[in-house]
Parts: structure tokens; sequence; C-alpha cells
């Protein structure tokens, strides 16, 4: 007698769609990845000689670049920056908030976190080399540098700065911390990418 059923070869030979390949599913992911941000940007420590704090936001931008690629990324970063402008606490609570600190002086490093974060998505998926971690580092260096030159030459209009001077206030004092969490970030995105295909 010959089953009603599907058997299991023909249920694993008909096309599936994972929860995140969903409209729901990516938007959900979209918010969580703005959650996850907005979590990094609350670990922050001002510095007394420029308007720059240290903070993991940074990290939390390349994280979400690599793992998510570059439109899912662009889109989520696109999302973060409208919660912002609205007035939600996810930017670094030592900050006036809002518009305010959107078009202030970190405006530059905050409206440049959606092409930071596609450029990671797109050099980590683009690169051909074989070592996931290797791929993911040098996305993290390429994305870093559209960062600081991003938040650079807009914190140099505001403040109307030299180039000594916005060197020293928003280069030089942070490019220990973003070796570190570019290395961090590369690393959880090769691992994650390496569970994935086990």
């Amino acid at each position: 007698m010959q089953s009603a059923l599907p058997n299991s070869s023909g249920l694993a030979n008909q096309p599936t769609r994972s929860l995140v390949e969903s409209i729901p599913g990516r938007i959900a992911v979209a918010f969580a990845a703005t959650l996850f941000v907005a979590a990094c940007a609350h670990v922050s420590i001002p510095l007394p000689f420029t308007p720059v704090p240290l903070t993991l936001q940074n990290f939390g931008v390349l994280l979400v670049g690599l793992l998510l690629g570059p439109a899912a990324a662009f889109s989520a970063m696109a999302l973060y920056l409208a919660e912002g402008a609205l007035g939600l606490p996810v930017f670094n609570p030592a900050a006036s908030g809002g518009l305010v600190q959107l078009f202030g002086a970190t405006g530059g490093y905050l409206l440049s976190y959606p092409f930071v974060a596609a450029a990671a998505g797109w050099t980590f998926r683009s690169l051909r080399l074989p070592s996931a971690y290797a791929r993911a580092a040098l996305a993290g260096v390429f994305a870093t540098l559209i960062l600081f030159v991003c938040g650079s030459l807009w914190i140099a209009q505001i403040l109307h700065l030299n180039a000594s001077s916005v060197w020293t206030m928003s280069v030089a004092p942070f490019l220990p911390g973003e070796v570190v969490k570019i290395a961090a970030a590369a690393g959880l995105a090769a691992s994650i990418q390496h569970w994935r295909r086990a």
C-alpha cells in the first residue's frame, strides 16, 4: 500500500525559506541589529579633549555589516539612525540625543554607519581569500577607514579644525581601540560563518 504522506526525500527536495529570509524575519533582524548597536553605544567613556567618546558602537556596526551583508546591514543602520533622530535612546548617552546629536560634532560618524556597515558586508563577501578571518579583518579595516574619513571631515567642518587638530581629536586616540574592535568583530564573524557552514 502506497503511503499518502510525502516521503522524507521529497520533503528534502522542496525549496525552503528560513525565518530570516522572510519579510517579517528581515524586519526582526534589522530591529535586533539596531538594539545591538544601541547597547554597544551605551558602553561609552567620554574624553576631556574631544567630543568623540570611546565606545563599542563602531564594533557593533562592523559586526552587523559582516554578519548581515551589505543591503541588510545598510537598511538596519538606516533604521538605527531613524530611531535616534526620533529621540529614542540609541545613541551615546553622554550627548544630547535626537537630531541635535545626529547633526552635531559626531554626526559624521553616525551618518556614515549605513555605508560603513554596507562596506564591511560587501568586502567580506567579495574578497577571495581562503581565510574567513582575513577577509573579515580586511573588510573591517576598509569600513573603519570610511568611518574615520567621514567622521573627521565632518568634525573639521563643524568645529573649524585644522588637520593636526582633527588628527589629535578624532583619529589618533582611537586607533588602538579600533584595532581591537576590528579583530574582535572579524573573529566573531569568521566563527559564526564557520558554524553556519558546519
